[in-house]
């Protein structure tokens, strides 16, 4: 292989074997068309296509690693090649925002302890986890842009390390007390516009249900934008409330101060033992890496039409560019029986 096309595995293709449950397993197969077919055959095409692609120099080839990609697009191996790619171009090119998701560093241990984002330790009906926000804690003078956006990654990439989450997805619940004017300013609306697309489109993760309460009249007009960005599947998921004690959430779920029975801080407590537990692995990810003189500026940007299936970035490829695009095509029908 020629230096141009040397890569390295930060994991290894493994051998897969299924870690899920009778249950999960049948969620998989009703919702996403898994099968053990399936996956094998997808497996191997996209760990074929990384490997020849040239765009790709360090990469996870680890099933867990693939799998989130294929579940989050029901195992259409096009769909899923664009957003490993763009989950990799995005991170290393808004590392400032997305690597070092080290729940240690000091500022995220400050807003891991004010309780801005953490996980519920209990599952709802469907097994499924339940984020919990807290926006209003965040204090826009003291953090920023960048810290709300490490310290959400480092939340939903510590979640996607499990394969029950990749499946069954998850429940956001979010309490907007608090939350004001200069809230809205951390971000331009460019990047509030691709923070939001690329979360739908790049992010592995499957939102099953969204609760929000306490919003402000003040700032619906911003959370009006924001549902403006999101595809109507997205949309008939959001359930927003006037009052917390209206929203229709098993709220046993919840924190005591919000109607459960488990005090906060010990919820914020447990969610760091599996915060430390996933720690090394999160780190890893800092080392993934395409090579950016391959891409436009637009797609350096987070630009979702830059990085579309069929709108290749890299103009003037070589021929090497030209056969992944023929190996994508030979592997959009898979044999899932």
């Amino acid at each position: 292989m020629s230096r141009r096309l040397q890569k390295r595995h930060l994991t290894p293709a493994d051998e897969y074997q299924c870690p899920l449950s009778e249950e999960s397993q049948k969620i998989a197969l009703d919702e996403l068309r898994e099968t053990s077919n399936a996956r094998t055959q997808a497996l191997a095409a996209l760990r074929s296509w990384m490997e020849q692609n040239p765009k790709f120099t360090a990469m996870r080839m680890d099933a867990s690693f693939l799998l989130r990609f294929l579940r989050t697009k029901k195992f259409s191996v096009p769909m899923a090649q664009e957003a490993i790619e763009r989950y990799i171009l995005l991170r290393q090119s808004w590392g400032i925002a997305f690597n070092q998701l080290d729940y240690k560093l000091p500022i995220m241990m400050e807003l891991l302890d004010l309780g801005f984002i953490f996980v519920s330790p209990f599952k709802d009906k469907g097994g499924r986890r339940v984020i919990i926000y807290r926006p209003g804690v965040f204090d826009p003078y003291k953090y920023t842009n960048q810290d709300m956006c490490r310290v959400m990654a480092t939340c939903y990439e510590t979640l996607l390390e499990d394969e029950d989450v990749q499946v069954r997805g998850v429940v956001h619940y979010a309490d907007g007390a608090g939350v004001s004017l200069p809230h809205l300013t951390l971000f331009t609306p460019k990047e509030a516009v691709r923070i939001i697309k690329n979360g739908e489109r790049t992010i592995p993760m499957r939102h099953k249900e969204i609760y929000g309460a306490n919003v402000h009249p003040t700032v619906k007009f911003a959370l009006d934008f924001g549902m403006s960005m999101i595809s109507e599947k997205i949309r008939k998921r959001v359930s927003l409330y006037t009052c917390i004690k209206d929203a229709e959430i098993d709220q046993s779920l919840l924190p005591k101060e919000y109607g459960g029975d488990m005090p906060m801080k010990e919820m914020i407590e447990l969610w760091k033992v599996e915060l430390e537990a996933k720690r090394e692995r999160l780190l890893l990810n800092d080392k993934l890496a395409v090579r950016l003189e391959m891409y436009s500026e637009a797609a350096r940007e987070g630009a979702v039409s830059a990085l579309r299936s069929g709108a290749n970035t890299c103009a003037g490829a070589d021929a090497v560019g030209d056969a992944m695009r023929g190996l994508t095509g030979n592997f959009r029908k898979l044999e899932v029986d």
